[in-house]
């Protein structure tokens, strides 16, 4: 069911900042912040030959982000993110398998314009995962 991993995204405070140390620093191709309101965060994407980091900040106080800073004021990782082929199918197994959705188990569309789900991380061992479709 699992594909490749299509990015590991990381919590920040402040996007800008955090974008410029992965460019400048380490010297990574970084894109433009995209805000994504539909998800209440703000995204830039720093490209890697095998896989993406997505660096995230809130948009908004009612963003899910903006909780995960108040307790790692930091940031840190926040979610992994897997591809799959068919996101209602996987959906339907995990489901079925006792897996929970969060949200109200419909895909949203994500920073790639493709259908996202994420996954409790109570029932992956403390990690939310994020489904894309492929």
């Amino acid at each position: 069911m699992l594909g490749r991993v299509n990015h590991i995204a990381i919590a920040v405070p402040d996007l800008i900042a955090a974008a410029a140390s992965y460019r400048d620093t380490l010297g990574a191709t970084v894109s433009a912040p995209q805000p994504l309101p539909e998800h209440g965060v703000t995204v830039v994407f720093v490209e890697l030959p095998n896989t993406k980091v997505e660096l995230l900040e809130p948009l908004g106080d009612a963003s899910p982000i903006a909780a995960f800073l108040e307790k790692n004021p930091s940031g840190g990782m926040h979610h992994i993110c897997y591809e799959v082929e068919d996101i209602l199918a996987a959906r339907d197994r995990l489901t079925a398998s006792g897996a929970r959705v969060l949200g109200n188990g419909e895909p949203k569309t994500g920073a790639h314009g493709k259908p996202v789900l994420f996954l409790h991380p109570k029932d992956f061992f403390g990690t939310l995962i994020e489904l894309e479709q492929v």
